[in-house]
């Protein structure tokens, strides 16, 4: 577990609008990233993974809305076109749009698909979900990358966003 210039080189870019959550987001795309590695060991995924898990939820930041997963796709794909990657895109943004998912995804790219959806879930649900996977390993990564409070940021977000919008559901309920 060690820092990655691809997660590194996008959250950068938006450090000032993720100001004071920085480290908390920081560090939560750190834990889905190594939850995906943990999961999937083949090399070519690993860059998917880094650029879909620092941008999953940065909607939140750089469009200053709860309802992020649109407004997050559309960074990643801005991000893909400029780096030359514009054949990731519909891979990196199927994971994003998928990443809230309670059930199996199953389509097209299936498998980074999937494997980015447990992921976020383990960390979101702080470890109590596994998919299987070794309870030391997703301690080792909380430990390495800790919480800093990010699941009590989402709680008051949420709140919030429920106070604010009562009609719009969050993202995760609009499947």
């Amino acid at each position: 577990m060690h820092p990655n210039g691809t997660i590194e080189n996008i959250l950068d870019r938006f450090r000032a609008q993720i100001g004071a959550d920085y480290e908390r987001y920081k560090n939560h795309v750190y834990r889905v990233f190594n939850n995906c590695l943990m999961m999937d060991t083949d090399p070519g995924n690993e860059e998917k993974y880094a650029i879909a898990a620092a941008f999953h939820d940065l909607g939140i930041w750089s469009d200053q809305t709860f309802d992020y997963l649109g407004p997050s796709e559309n960074q990643a794909k801005l991000y893909l076109t400029e780096n030359g990657k514009q054949e990731w895109s519909a891979e990196i943004t199927t994971m994003i749009h998928f990443h809230h998912k309670a059930s199996k995804y199953r389509g097209t790219h299936e498998k980074t698909v999937e494997t980015f959806r447990k992921a976020d879930w383990i960390d979101v649900s702080l470890g109590l979900l596994t998919f299987g996977n070794s309870g030391q390993a997703i301690s080792n990564t909380k430990a390495t990358f800790p919480n800093l409070g990010f699941h009590l940021f989402l709680l008051k977000e949420t709140s919030k966003n429920f106070f604010k919008h009562p009609t719009n559901p969050l993202p995760m309920f609009k499947k």
